[in-house]
């Protein structure tokens, strides 16, 4: 797998690389912002063939010499489905929430064990690779979910309100796609993190209320996403 290292101190990154490459990655290493956007989202059709293949995933620092990693990190999700974990020393829970509400698939803190960082990039580029989304009819269902003006297409990954486009995380779809599946029936927490995140990781309960809060606000429908106290949540059949 090609793996994108967004990392502008050379000590840290050759010997990340170094370990990384044992594990059968081939890493090429970003030292800035802008050349991380470079690499992932070229707009020449020149250069070497290598050099445009897509990266399996994207491990990006936080504190790089041109831009903010939390920049780069939305500019990434605004233009590619690649999964991105941010790899940073700053351990406070606001930045952890930011991240994953610009739509980061993970947020590993510095100092990290070498084993549980290869085995989150393992789990992010599975879940990026496994198609249809959590929640998808596959036995020839209607591929088009309807919620009163919330329309979700699970087939193009699209979500209408109204007339109107609403710009979801690949997360935020997938957690909003397995609740329409079954309007009014309540998802337990546990059930939920594990088909959407694929993890039983005890912070993933805090990152699954950041999404839920994201996407009420996304949608403009505060009151469609219930909290069941105690339980989970469900989706509540809306009318047209």
């Amino acid at each position: 797998m090609r793996l994108l290292l967004v990392e502008d101190d050379d000590r840290v990154a050759t010997a990340l690389a170094a370990v990384l490459a044992r594990h059968g990655f081939e890493v090429t290493q970003a030292r800035s912002g802008e050349e991380a956007l470079e690499r992932l989202l070229p707009t020449g059709s020149g250069g070497d063939a290598a050099d445009s293949a897509p990266f399996g995933v994207v491990l990006l620092d936080l504190g790089l010499p041109d831009r903010d990693g939390f920049e780069v990190c939305d500019r990434i999700r605004r233009t590619t489905g690649t999964p991105v974990i941010m790899v940073t020393a700053r351990a406070d829970v606001r930045s952890r929430i930011h991240g994953l509400n610009l739509g980061a698939d993970d947020y590993v803190v510095k100092p990290y064990d070498i084993g549980e960082l290869l085995a989150r990039i393992h789990a992010v580029s599975r879940r990026s690779a496994e198609e249809p989304p959590p929640g998808r009819n596959t036995e020839g269902g209607e591929p088009t979910l309807r919620l009163g003006e919330v329309t979700i297409d699970l087939a193009t990954r699209r979500v209408t309100v109204g007339e109107d486009v609403v710009a979801l995380t690949r997360k935020e779809f997938d957690l909003l796609a397995l609740l329409a599946q079954r309007p009014g029936v309540v998802f337990r927490r546990e059930q939920i993190i594990s088909e959407v995140w694929r993890s039983s990781w005890e912070g993933t309960g805090r990152t699954l209320e950041v999404h839920v809060a994201s996407l009420r606000a996304k949608l403009g429908r505060p009151d469609l996403v219930e909290t069941v106290r105690g339980v989970g949540y469900r989706l509540v059949e809306q009318h047209a």
